[in-house]
């Protein structure tokens, strides 16, 4: 059976700190949840495999699609490496509270303790109330010792990168990069397949039972990086129908696409599946002459043996493209 432009049913998570814009901005109906943190758009993590949601691969889970197409759906070196495991998570989500304080452990960790991959990942801010921030990395150079002297103390905050943050802001967030993303942002996460986190401070919140969320204080000490960075936002110069690049990791490039005219785009270069993540505007894509709509919110996933993509557009639209490499 041919491949086609894949796009999934999304998965909806109930959060602590979840909100209402992933319906009301991003359209999407997450009933009867009474709110939504998080929707994974596409997911290889075990026990959340995204299901194709139309056309004669309709229900096929990611695996069972890799399983079926391997190299010709996500590429020969990437399933040579991974196998049936899709390497990327993509999500959107929604912080109408601060999220908490958290560190993911780097692959050797992760697969010592988990037997799992680590978890680097990426955010691009798509929408941002007013005053909203966020934190990444620590705001002066510091050690494992001065970390645990300020944390004992309660003086973890003191400590932290705080960044205002504005629609179009992209940051980087490698494993082991302590990270929080702050109430009133919304916005496009690619990252790691994995589901590891070590939540470090959550701020004293309660469920609806009156229970605190657990904390992973001495597991974080090992995935903890305490290097300083002078600047941790990703600087990038926006241009119009050109591709721009955002991040380059040994585990997923991603390009920013800001057009309001046909675009097109040959991937002949790449071994890689491709993935379009729609942050702004809308469009059509045309592939091996069919034709998929997009708008904000949506997420496609092109295999490997589609090398060529026309995106059109009546008004404007903004991609992310991301792809491994």
């Amino acid at each position: 059976m041919d491949l086609y432009p894949l796009q999934f049913d999304p998965i909806f998570k109930e959060k602590l700190w979840g909100g209402s814009k992933i319906r009301d901005i991003l359209g999407k109906d997450f009933s009867p949840l009474t709110n939504c943190g998080e929707t994974w758009e596409m997911s290889g993590v075990k026990g959340n495999l995204s299901k194709v949601s139309s056309g004669h691969l309709a229900g096929k889970t990611l695996p069972e699609l890799i399983d079926l197409y391997k190299g010709d759906l996500v590429g020969n070196t990437v399933y040579d490496t991974y196998g049936n495991e899709f390497p990327l998570l993509i999500k959107f989500i929604d912080a109408a509270q601060d999220l908490s304080v958290q560190v993911h452990p780097n692959d050797q960790l992760a697969k010592e303790r988990h037997g799992s991959l680590g978890k680097t990942e990426m955010w691009y801010v798509f929408q941002a109330d007013e005053g909203s921030t966020l934190i990444t990395g620590f705001n002066r150079e510091m050690t494992r010792e001065s970390y645990l002297d300020y944390f004992h103390q309660g003086r973890l905050m003191e400590i932290l990168n705080k960044e205002e943050v504005s629609p179009g802001d992209t940051f980087f967030i490698p494993a082991g990069r302590i990270h929080t993303i702050g109430k009133g942002l919304l916005l496009a996460e690619i990252q790691q397949t994995s589901d590891i986190t070590y939540r470090i401070h959550d701020f004293d919140r309660t469920d609806a039972e009156g229970n605190k969320r657990e904390l992973h204080t001495i597991e974080a000490l090992d995935a903890i990086d305490y290097q300083f960075k002078p600047d941790y936002k990703t600087s990038y110069e926006s241009q119009i129908n050109s591709p721009v690049s955002l991040v380059k990791s040994p585990y997923f490039e991603t390009n920013l696409l800001h057009c309001d005219k046909e675009i097109v785009r040959d991937h002949s270069d790449k071994d890689s599946f491709v993935i379009y993540i729609c942050v702004e505007g809308e469009g059509e894509m045309i592939v091996s002459g069919s034709t998929t709509n997009f708008c904000m919110g949506n997420a496609i996933l092109l295999p490997q043996t589609l090398k060529k993509v026309t995106l059109q557009t009546n008004f404007s639209f903004k991609m992310l493209e991301t792809y491994a490499p």
